[in-house]
């Protein structure tokens, strides 16, 4: 990721919690709880209302164990697994998060497709990581606070996924941080890892009660919405030719 954004610089942080917000996202919620969306679904506005929506591809990177499908599950407001189970292939899921930009005020819904693929499986198919890696748009590096060999080798994860990603949006995310108990890796540490790497590093908790919480997975979900927008605004340098190329009005390449 070639520039660090500070929260909010792109798009309105922690817009799900204004009153503006609510028709956009209350179509991605069903209940109280976030609506689950198949590949060719999302999500429909009243008549009137005209939105669009940009899609990218999202690849989970880290050692077995870690919590991609769990980060996954989260992240997509689907039931979190209780047991940790190894992903045989890969397993896409699909969310939509709307965002609103602060430079003038318009909504969009991004749609996130997000790739896990085991990494078992990555070792013994050749063809599985090239598949994760191609066309992605960012790439979510994942450790455990309670696994230190995986926080260890984040540097050596993130050169070999990055080849030959150079434009993906990369962010690194510390899952099990409730389990304060059990960490393995301090708070310096992971200071001390996002100055050198100039990497953001989110904290996910392993709480699998609260897979609807949009407060948790906002600021994640807002991070990689802007360095994502910023990215693509930098390399066309037209917002209008932005939203020809990545809304849902063109050829939807990462379905």
């Amino acid at each position: 990721m070639a520039t660090f954004l500070d929260p909010g610089s792109v798009v309105v942080a922690d817009w799900h919690r204004n009153t503006d917000s609510k028709e956009f996202f209350r179509r991605i919620l069903h209940k109280n709880k976030r609506r689950h969306f198949g590949l060719l679904e999302g999500p429909v506005m009243p008549p009137n209302v005209s939105v669009d929506t940009v899609h990218y591809k999202i690849f989970l990177s880290g050692k077995s164990g870690v919590g991609k499908t769990s980060l996954a599950a989260r992240i997509a407001g689907l039931n979190i697994p209780n047991m940790h189970y190894e992903t045989t292939g890969i397993e896409t899921s699909v969310v939509y998060w709307p965002v609103k930009l602060t430079e003038n005020g318009r909504v969009l819904f991004f749609r996130l497709q997000l790739w896990d693929c085991g990494e078992n499986a990555l070792r013994r198919f050749d063809h599985l990581l090239p598949s994760c890696k191609e066309e992605v748009d960012a790439i979510l590096f994942l450790f455990s606070f309670t696994d230190r060999a995986s926080f260890d080798d984040l540097a050596n994860q993130i050169a070999k996924v990055s080849e030959p990603c150079k434009r993906a949006v990369k962010v690194v995310v510390g899952t099990k941080f409730d389990l304060f108990m059990h960490t393995d890796v301090t708070e310096r540490e992971v200071t001390r890892f996002q100055e050198v790497s100039g990497l953001p590093v989110f904290r996910m908790g392993g709480d699998v009660t609260n897979a609807s919480n949009l407060g948790e997975v906002a600021p994640l979900l807002n991070c990689l919405s802007e360095h994502l927008w910023y990215q693509d605004c930098v390399a066309s340098r037209s917002t209008a030719s932005l939203v020809a190329t990545r809304s849902d009005v063109a050829t939807v390449v990462h379905v």
